[in-house]
């Protein structure tokens, strides 16, 4: 027995696999092969895009897959949310599906949209979210190149973005928000029920979500007198509490926590300042609460 596996192919690829790798499989794909080797012998997959991949897995050719809340709810599929993987494209982030409109645009608000033309790649959500506001616009299915559709050939897209830098650019403002997404691992409702497979799942979650835990901490290590520990122990936002152990050095203990690495540069010198030496920072794979 095998775990079917669906991979996003297009913008989550890469961070994707940089992700599997770091959780511990290493997955290589040919340069035109749709087929990815992962190196578990129970699992296989395939790489398919993210808006059709709720789709092959509810209607069970895949047993489980990765990609956005957002194309769940645009399918209506009926699948089992596993587990939440907060990563994108670009980092460590949901996404969110905005109306847009240009700069100059008198529209303010998406009332004003009533009677307006939309364009967007989320079609079934995005009728469905202005029909439930009552709000009655003509939404059209955007190719690609969103961005550049107003104001000829649309009054307003939805489009998805993480930093709002390409909305920028394009000299286009936010209008409102209709969805915030994140990446989701998806199962089968069948493949869910069967054991083999359910516990295979939830291992792979565990690592997946260990993995991303990881992404943003680093271990420090380093000694530290006796007489200094309480002074620097203060200093440290451990992740729950420093492991202390004793050194062969008669007064001498050595110290290791886990803690946020955007914090690590500014805690550093003062950790020098305080009496601590030998100081080491390592990066992580996982972090499994």
């Amino acid at each position: 027995m095998k775990l079917k596996i669906g991979l996003p192919k297009g913008s989550l690829q890469e961070s994707t696999l940089k992700l599997f790798k770091k959780a511990g499989f290493h997955i290589t794909i040919g340069s035109r092969s749709y087929i990815p080797f992962i190196d578990d012998p129970d699992m296989e997959g395939l790489l398919v895009r993210a808006q059709e991949m709720a789709r092959y897995v509810e209607d069970g050719v895949l047993d489980v897959g990765i990609t956005g809340k957002d194309w769940v709810l645009e399918q209506n599929s009926k699948v089992i949310e596993v587990a939440d993987l907060n990563y994108a494209k670009e980092g460590l982030r949901p996404v969110r599906w905005v109306v847009a409109v240009l700069n100059e645009s008198k529209i303010k608000s998406i009332k004003d949209l009533q009677g307006k033309r939309v364009a967007t790649e989320l079609v079934g959500f995005t009728k469905r979210y202005f029909k439930s506001k009552k709000i009655n616009c003509n939404v059209e299915f955007s190719w690609g190149a969103t961005e550049v559709k107003p104001p000829y050939l649309a009054d307003a897209i939805v489009d998805v973005t993480e930093t709002g830098a390409s909305l920028r650019a394009n000299n286009l403002r936010i209008v409102d928000t209709i969805l915030e997404s994140t990446t989701k691992l998806i199962a089968n409702r069948d493949s869910w029920k069967d054991k083999w497979k359910k516990n295979k799942i939830q291992d792979l979650a565990i690592l997946l979500q260990g993995a991303l835990n990881a992404e943003e901490k680093v271990g420090i290590k380093m000694n530290v007198k006796e007489k200094d520990l309480k002074k620097i122990t203060s200093l440290l936002p451990a992740l729950h509490t420093p492991t202390i152990s004793t050194l062969a050095d008669s007064g001498w203990l050595a110290l290791e926590v886990i803690m946020d690495e955007k914090k690590v540069r500014d805690l550093i010198p003062r950790l020098k300042a305080a009496g601590a030496s030998g100081i080491v920072e390592y990066p992580l794979n996982k972090v499994i609460y």
